[in-house]
């Protein structure tokens, strides 16, 4: 009973504090909740008119929004480059952070799980896709095992976050039986996360492009750059606009993991490439389409060497000591990487491997506004979500925000206004 009513003034209080801030995060806050509202209107058009307000069609059936769930499910899986250094080698400057990669792991999937929701032609449906509720013929359905391997890694994250947090708030020490065996559950839950989406593409036989046995470890490759690189740019914010301490160290080392990934990813992708084009079989085509265009179809090219182009930035900039701890060339580099990843992963992965069609046709796919709505207003409510949870995670970290148990009382120590 006592727990249930600690963690009620946890919950309570933790509403409480998301409604505290200054002008910057009331700033913030309505320019998400706009963007939201904008989507939402777009997507409610989309719903009465049908995915034919989209620029998808029969010959591009996948366009920017499952480009744009690709992409999160990778940087959902991210998280294990904190928790790898944190717990399997034990590295305590990077421990404290690994909460930080828990919260956007859970930001990430609900934006995954809104990309498919918008995407499907009768979102009255989705609830197909919940297990225990839907049916998702399961085992034989690979997106069976993608949307349940998806489901238990947000319940994972949720979990620890959770716990550690309302721990922390309640002045005693996470219990380490729970937690750790839960966070080191949650490196073969992220492989397996990007692994099955990876599957999903490469079990399709109609499609050359995608069927190919390395396109997992590159998912994930490329999953361990992107995902760093946003966790990057928050925690530099926590350091200059709150009092939350971290070691330059601990930065230091996920920017050296960074570009350790980038190096794998930069290397699957060129073995690809040189099998497509030292091969020269027919299905050099899609290849081709990517990288030079064909017969004056060059919509994807400027795409596919800018990706080249700021993935290669990143890795020279990241591979080099002095450079990545430079704060101004750091983000420089996390912003090549963000960026190369993701055009990479959405019009680089999806539109090449669906064009040209079986009859030889090229559609040359476009989002249109409607899709670049939608989207803006799933990344928001999803920064919207990662906001609030840093809201109470940050004066819980703190200790601003705790039980006080002086005196033998339990009243609530709020922070200010940050």
């Amino acid at each position: 009973m006592r727990t249930v009513r600690l963690f009620s003034r946890f919950v309570w209080g933790s509403g409480e504090l998301v409604l505290r801030g200054n002008r910057l995060y009331w700033g913030w806050m309505f320019f998400l909740l706009a963007l939201i509202a904008w989507g939402l209107l777009a997507f409610v058009g989309q719903v009465r008119g049908g995915l034919v307000v989209t620029a998808m069609r029969d010959q591009v059936s996948w366009g920017f929004y499952i480009g744009n769930f690709t992409f999160l499910v990778g940087v959902a899986a991210a998280a294990v480059v904190l928790v790898i250094p944190a717990y399997v080698y034990d590295w305590k400057p990077i421990r404290q952070l690994v909460v930080y990669g828990e919260l956007l792991a859970v930001s990430a999937i609900i934006m995954c799980l809104l990309f498919v929701l918008v995407d499907i032609g009768r979102p009255d449906r989705f609830w197909h896709l919940l297990p225990p509720l839907g049916h998702l013929n399961f085992p034989q359905s690979i997106l069976a095992w993608d949307v349940l391997v998806l489901n238990i890694y947000f319940l994972l994250n949720l979990t620890v976050v959770t716990h550690i947090l309302y721990r922390a708030f309640t002045g005693r020490p996470y219990v380490k039986k729970l937690v750790v065996p839960l966070v080191l559950l949650s490196i073969p839950m992220a492989v397996g996360i990007h692994t099955v989406t990876a599957f999903l593409y490469n079990g399709l036989a109609a499609r050359p492009y995608w069927n190919s046995s390395i396109l997992a470890p590159q998912f994930l490759a490329s999953a361990f750059c992107s995902g760093p690189a946003i966790l990057l740019f928050v925690l530099q914010l926590l350091r200059k606009f709150t009092r939350f301490e971290i070691a330059d160290e601990a930065i230091w080392k996920i920017a050296e993991l960074m570009a350790y990934a980038m190096f794998l990813n930069l290397f699957l992708h060129g073995a690809e490439a040189f099998k497509e084009y030292y091969s020269g079989t027919q299905h050099l085509l899609y290849t081709r389409y990517w990288y030079q265009g064909i017969g004056g179809h060059t919509t994807l090219v400027p795409y596919a060497w800018s990706a080249l182009t700021l993935n290669v930035l990143a890795f020279a900039l990241f591979i080099v000591p002095s450079l990545r701890r430079h704060p101004v060339i750091l983000n420089i580099g996390c912003f090549a990487t963000y960026a190369g990843c993701y055009i990479e992963k959405g019009m680089g992965l999806i539109i090449p491997g669906l064009t040209p069609d079986a009859l030889g046709e090229i559609y040359e796919y476009a989002p249109t506004l409607t899709e670049l709505r939608v989207a803006a207003g799933i990344f928001a409510f999803g920064f919207l979500v990662f906001t609030l949870m840093l809201k109470v995670a940050v004066p819980i970290s703190l200790g601003e925000f705790q039980i006080d148990r002086t005196g033998g009382g339990e009243a609530l120590e709020r922070a200010e206004s940050a």
